[in-house]
């Protein structure tokens, strides 16, 4: 009787009756991105949707999938690798190699148009910005929401997050103890909930917050740890930057 679980059960159940479907793409360096798919139709303009770093596809997008349809979109979702069911043997845990799985995967699966719109919400923004600069061919616009992709490692010792440096990052964005996910809430949303029972939170950790931990920890260390924003690349898409008066 895991909330987490029926949560988890009935975002799946919101992308089926949406008309997607799943799929696991292999590639040749042994990964395996996990994929909801949409039906074919030449008429919806396609767009990869990346999720963050605290969710996996389904309940990040659940909530926008039908709005974006009606508005003619075409939605594919993939897990990122370590999230989700998409996984890879590789040792590389920096953001292009996430964007470089991506494009691979979407190249793989037969009648996807070869140019798309992408929209990436935190960490799926900084992968959406190499996959726009790494692939210009296939990235036809881009949205980031809430990506900070001009962060330099010294902004966090700087004080301008609320966090001084990575592993105290690791330790929210994968929180392993009631009081982690709690904090996490709070810097999170804007409004967060009032009341949050220790049992629901200890299940969410149990269900979401215990797989791939390290290798998750490897990829935030990979994205802050020496970054600066002179070595961020240059893009030439169209891109639009979403961020709220909270983020």
């Amino acid at each position: 009787m895991s909330p987490t679980l029926a949560r988890d059960r009935c975002y799946a159940r919101a992308f089926r009756s949406a008309g997607l479907r799943q799929a696991a793409v292999p590639l040749p360096d042994g990964a395996v991105v996990h994929f909801w798919l949409p039906r074919p139709d030449p008429a919806l303009h396609p767009v990869l949707l990346l999720h963050g770093f605290g969710a996996n596809a389904t309940w990040q997008w659940a909530p926008f999938l039908r709005p974006l349809l009606a508005a003619g979109l075409a939605p594919f979702v993939p897990d990122l690798v370590f999230f989700g069911n998409s996984a890879s043997p590789a040792a590389d845990r920096s953001p292009a190699y996430q964007a470089a799985s991506v494009a691979a995967a979407m190249a793989a699966l037969p009648g996807v148009p070869q140019r798309y719109s992408v929209v990436g919400v935190s960490y799926g923004g900084f992968v959406a910005y190499h996959l726009a600069h790494a692939f210009p061919a296939v990235v036809e616009r881009l949205v980031l929401v809430a990506a900070g992709v001009c962060l330099e490692e010294a902004d966090l010792a700087s004080g301008l997050f609320a966090v001084d440096d990575i592993s105290e990052a690791a330790s929210l964005l994968l929180p392993q103890r009631p009081e982690d996910l709690r904090r996490l809430v709070e810097l999170t949303f804007c409004k967060p909930p009032k009341f949050m029972p220790s049992c629901f939170i200890r299940d969410y950790i149990r269900v979401m917050c215990t797989e791939n931990v390290k290798e998750k920890t490897e990829l935030l260390y990979a994205l802050i740890s020496g970054r600066k924003l002179s070595d961020l690349p240059k893009i030439n898409q169209q891109t639009l930057i979403i961020w709220g008066e909270q983020d």
